[in-house]
């Protein structure tokens, strides 16, 4: 139906607009907002607003707590719309990012020497390295020339078991001032170099203070020089030789004569 104002009728202006809402307005006596807090079987619960400010029912489409839940967690999108991750980093394999990078291990073993007099048991020095591309170890004795015992690598590279469950020894189980056994040998770790020092405690290992290494006391004791026992005497052979120049003795004939007799010497 047509309005029967025309448009240059000034109930049609904005001033009429402006106060037919002010009426509506005017009319409203309730201006408080609506109760949200209930309670349910002793429990306060919170409950959504169906009124408005004045009473007028709130135009709102009902949704669900999870649909609730999942926009109120959900982050808004940038302009441009999702934003890039950052590339991962560049993966480098263990035998290019650890090699020829060797970890070195002062330690020595005491090695029983039943068949000897002379000495009860052996110190032997050597040295553990550990291969930090494959967790591979090697123990090296160096070679003492005139030991008399095979000498040299004792324990080819590889992989050693630390228990009989099959576990393999690893740079975070070496440290100073421990013991390690190695194929029935007990070995004391007492030092390392200054590389693995700076690699364990960048990786938050605590070293043990360094000990001092071992020495083989059967070495150490022909290390010293010999003795030389000499008896003085007051005996003066030059004295003796001028004394008794030219001088000879006889000898018995009946000595002589059984001498001969005994084929033990000739008589001239």
């Amino acid at each position: 139906m047509a309005c029967p104002f025309s448009r240059a009728c000034p109930l049609r202006t904005p001033r009429f607009r402006i106060y037919r809402f002010l009426s509506v307005v005017i009319k409203k006596t309730a201006f408080h907002r609506c109760q949200t807090l209930g309670y349910r079987n002793g429990y306060a619960v919170v409950q959504r607003p169906t009124l408005g400010i004045g009473g007028d029912r709130l135009q709102v489409t009902q949704l669900s707590q999870a649909e609730l839940d999942d926009l109120a967690s959900k982050a808004p999108l940038l302009t441009y719309g999702q934003p890039k991750q950052a590339p991962p980093a560049e993966f480098i394999p263990a035998h290019v990012a650890f090699d020829k990078k060797v970890l070195k291990f002062d330690a020595y073993f005491q090695e029983d020497v039943p068949m000897s007099t002379e000495e009860h048991y052996r110190i032997r020095q050597v040295k553990i390295y550990y291969y930090l591309e494959d967790d591979s170890m090697s123990v090296i004795e160096p070679v003492v020339e005139n030991s008399g015992i095979p000498q040299g690598k004792l324990i080819k590279r590889q992989r050693l078991a630390k228990n009989d469950r099959g576990d393999h020894y690893h740079w975070k189980d070496l440290n100073r001032g421990i013991d390690i056994t190695i194929y029935g040998k007990t070995f004391r770790v007492v030092d390392c170099d200054r590389f693995t020092q700076v690699f364990l405690e960048s990786q938050g290992i605590e070293l043990n203070p360094p000990e001092k290494m071992a020495l083989d006391p059967y070495t150490e004791l022909r290390k010293q020089p010999l003795r030389k026992y000499v008896t003085p005497s007051d005996f003066d052979q030059l004295k003796q030789f001028l004394t008794f120049d030219k001088q000879v003795s006889e000898l018995d004939t009946s000595v002589g004569f059984l001498a001969s007799k005994c084929g033990t010497c000739e008589l001239l």
